[in-house]
C-alpha cells in the first residue's frame, strides 16, 4: 500500500506498508533492479539507510529499507516472544514476497546484521547474498545468552543485561528520549566518543543509569532536522519493541540450536568502523570467518569510523556496497 513520502525522503523514494504473517511492515523503496533489503539495528529506523537508498538506486538496484518490527511505522506486538529471530526472518520473506520478488540480496546493521545473517541461513532459498556492517557473525555456541552476560562486567551491569527487565530501560529512556538518543549516538561515535577507550560506557553502576557515562555532544553526521525525526518516531512508538529484540535472546538461542556452529555460505561483506567497540569484543569472530563465513567477498575496517558505519561514511559505504553488488553478477 503506497504512502504520501515525507520531507525526511531522499529523492523519489515511495513509503510503503505490506502485511507480514501477524502484522504489517512499513518500508521506504528507490529505484529498479535486483532486490536489496537494508536492515537497521538499535536504536535506529529505516532512515539509517537514507544515504544508501539513492545511491544503490543510482547503480542500478532495488533498494528497500524497512522499519524492523517493533520500530516506526511497523507493527510493534507487546510480547517478547513476538521479537524471536524466527519471527525476523519471516517478516524479511514476507516483504521479499509482497514486493513480488523471488530473492534478494540482505544486508543489515547492528542488530539489523544479525538478524540478516539468520535470514541468510534459515532461508538461503530466498536471501542470495548478506552484507554484514558493525556486527560479524557469530554461529549460534554453547552458552546460553543471559548466563553469558551475567558474567560481565563484575560490579557493574553490562548493557544488555541492563535492557533484559521489562520496563527497566524504558522508564530511563522515555523520560527524555531526545537526550537519550542523543547521547547514544554520540558516545558511540567516532568524533563524539569519549577519549577513553575503556568499555565503561557499556556498563552499568550500581544504582545507576546507562545513559550516567554518556557524552551530551551532537555528532556531526546528524543534524538537528535528522535528529528530529529520529525523536519523534520514538517518542511516538516508544522503546519497547526495540528493547524487546534483546528480551527474547534466550527464545533465539533455543531456536536456533539446530543451526549451532553453521556457516552462512552464501556471497557476504562484512564492513565496520574502525572504531567500533562490536571489533574489539567479538575479534574472535571476525578471526572465524573463513569457517563462518566461507563466502566471504570481502571484508572492511573503515579507518577513523565509530559504530554509526552507514550514517558517518556513507560515500565510503556506499562505494564499497555498490562494488560487491557489482561482484555478485558476475
Amino acid at each position: 500500500m503506497p504512502q504520501a513520502a515525507n520531507p525526511f525522503t531522499p529523492g523519489d523514494a515511495q513509503h510503503r506498508v505490506v502485511d507480514v504473517p501477524d502484522g504489517r511492515i512499513h518500508l521506504v523503496e528507490q529505484g529498479t533492479g535486483p532486490l536489496v533489503l537494508l536492515v537497521h539495528g538499535f536504536p535506529e529506523l529505516w532512515y539509517s539507510w537514507r544515504h544508501q537508498l539513492p545511491a544503490l538506486a543510482a547503480a542500478g538496484y532495488r533498494a528497500v529499507a524497512i522499519d524492523v518490527r517493533g520500530y516506526g511505522r511497523s507493527s510493534a506486538p507487546h510480547a517478547v516472544e513476538a521479537y524471536r529471530i524466527g519471527t525476523h526472518v519471516e517478516d524479511n520473506v514476507a516483504v521479499v514476497r509482497a514486493l513480488g520478488e523471488e530473492t534478494a540480496v540482505i544486508v543489515g546493521h547492528d542488530w539489523g546484521s544479525t538478524i540478516a545473517a539468520d535470514s541468510a541461513l534459515l532461508r538461503p532459498d530466498v536471501f542470495s547474498a548478506v552484507g554484514l556492517l558493525g556486527v560479524p557473525y557469530a554461529p549460534r555456541g554453547g552458552i546460553r545468552p543471559t548466563d553469558a552476560f551475567a558474567m560481565i562486567g563484575g560490579d557493574e551491569e553490562f548493557y544488555v543485561r541492563y535492557f533484559q527487565e521489562p520496563g527497566r530501560a524504558e522508564a530511563e529512556i522515555e523520560r527524555d528520549v531526545r537526550g537519550w538518543l542523543t547521547g547514544f549516538y554520540a558516545t558511540l561515535s567516532a568524533d563524539t566518543m569519549p577519549e577513553s577507550k575503556d568499555a565503561g560506557v557499556f556498563f552499568v553502576p550500581p544504582g545507576g543509569k546507562l545513559s550516567d557515562r554518556f557524552v551530551r555532544d551532537r555528532p556531526s553526521w546528524l543534524s538537528d532536522e535528522e535528529l528530529d525525526f529520529c525523536v519523534g518516531e520514538f517518542e511516538r512508538t516508544g522503546l519497547t519493541g526495540a528493547l524487546n529484540r534483546y528480551r527474547s535472546m534466550d527464545q533465539d538461542w533455543e531456536y536456533l540450536a539446530k543451526w549451532e556452529g553453521a556457516p552462512i555460505t552464501q556471497p557476504s561483506l562484512f564492513v565496520a568502523g574502525e572504531l567500533d567497540a562490536s571489533i574489539a569484543w567479538l575479534a574472535d569472530a571476525i578471526d572465524a570467518f573463513p569457517t563462518t563465513l566461507p563466502g566471504l567477498v570481502s571484508s572492511h575496517l573503515v579507518e577513523g569510523c565509530g559504530h554509526w558505519v552507514q550514517q558517518e561514511r556513507p560515500d565510503e559505504v556506499n562505494r564499497l556496497l555498490t562494488t560487491w553488488l557489482g561482484s555478485l553478477k558476475g
